[in-house]
């Protein structure tokens, strides 16, 4: 595959969207597996091809943190040993970062909790720098099994991102997937660009039982009008109000609110050190890998498949609508609304069969 020149992109760096609930337990005490799966009807298995997590620097125990959250939930082993789990990093000598290091423990835990039967491929970039996340997500998008890239990360918007949409395209069927920020109002790169799936947030609400109460928009979700973007056919076709012939994000939704999160298991410094155990993290981080690994199910999460469903006359059965909720102060672009809105886009899933 012929990778595309990458502009100069020495004044992006990226952000992870994630929030970490302050304090570990020795237990989870977020969200389940169980729960998300009941709350968005997946399946409790299933799942193929490889789920590609694109990360910054080098997380040293992503394998001891994957077998620690299996072994709590019971799902099957995903391991360097009997190939589920692969890991790469584009720069040999990649630092560590404790704040990364979280981000992908969020990514790989969540990806494989949804679809256990498809494989991990985490990329490791250089660093939180553009050209090296770029050079990762190339690595991620040129092998051959990888059906989902996942991009938990974002940054503001730049006049050359609109050079980089190649890279968002692979010579067999992938989908691109990334968060859409966690400040509320606003539209952050590479969610913006016509070749990727924003993900936004919404605040999720289940009972003891597990059991869905109530879904709302995130106020940390981003959303909103790109800048530089033009609007790609399949938001023309739908007639999203008030584009001004520009790209809208997000496009789907999930869970992302903090104060209802998810469990991830992390042990800082690895095995044999004090410390660690569960988090409850939330952002629109955790939304990205799972929409990620609802494709590793279905195979079918294509943007034009996604806004064809909503058209349809069985559209409640592919989203539930969001309908409160909002991410600023913004009026109509802060507000979630029926049918599609600048926070959480067509909704959230209820079906991985799109």
């Amino acid at each position: 595959m012929l990778i595309p020149v990458i502009p100069n992109l020495d004044h992006f760096q990226a952000h992870p969207p994630i929030h970490i609930m302050a304090g570990t337990t020795a237990g989870p005490h977020g969200l389940t597996p169980s729960q998300v799966k009941a709350a968005y009807n997946l399946p409790p298995t299933g799942g193929s091809g490889t789920i590609a997590i694109v990360s910054a620097y080098h997380h040293p125990d992503i394998a001891t943190d994957l077998a620690g959250f299996d072994a709590q939930f019971g799902l099957p082993a995903c391991t360097v040993k009997n190939k589920c789990l692969n890991i790469h990093a584009i720069k040999s000598g990649t630092k560590d970062d404790s704040g990364w290091d979280m981000e992908t423990a969020l990514d790989a835990e969540w990806a494989h909790a949804i679809a256990p039967q498809a494989k991990l491929l985490i990329v490791e970039a250089g660093s939180d720098g553009g050209a090296d996340l770029v050079k990762a997500v190339d690595y991620a998008r040129g092998v051959k099994d990888v059906v989902a890239v996942s991009m938990s990360w974002g940054g503001g918007e730049f006049p050359d991102e609109v050079k980089l949409e190649s890279h968002f395209t692979a010579t067999h069927p992938v989908a691109f997937f990334a968060s859409s920020g966690d400040d509320g109002a606003g539209a952050s790169w590479p969610a913006v660009s016509p070749g990727v799936i924003a993900v936004g947030g919404t605040s999720l609400s289940v009972d003891a039982g597990g059991r869905f109460l109530s879904e709302k928009a995130w106020t940390g979700s981003g959303g909103g009008i790109s800048a530089y973007e033009k609007e790609p056919s399949w938001q023309m076709a739908y007639s999203i109000p008030r584009t001004g012939s520009k790209r809208a994000i997000p496009d789907v939704a999930y869970a992302a609110d903090p104060a209802h999160g998810f469990s991830v298991y992390h042990k800082p410094g690895g095995p044999n050190k004090p410390g660690g155990g569960w988090y409850v993290v939330g952002g629109t981080s955790a939304g990205a890998p799972q929409w990620a690994a609802i494709q590793a199910l279905g195979h079918a999460a294509t943007p034009a498949n996604l806004y064809d469903d909503k058209s349809s006359v069985a559209a409640e059965a592919y989203f539930r609508d969001i309908i409160s909720g909002t991410n600023g102060s913004c009026a109509y672009y802060c507000t979630a609304r029926k049918r599609y809105d600048y926070v959480t886009g067509l909704g959230a899933p209820l079906t991985y069969r799109f």
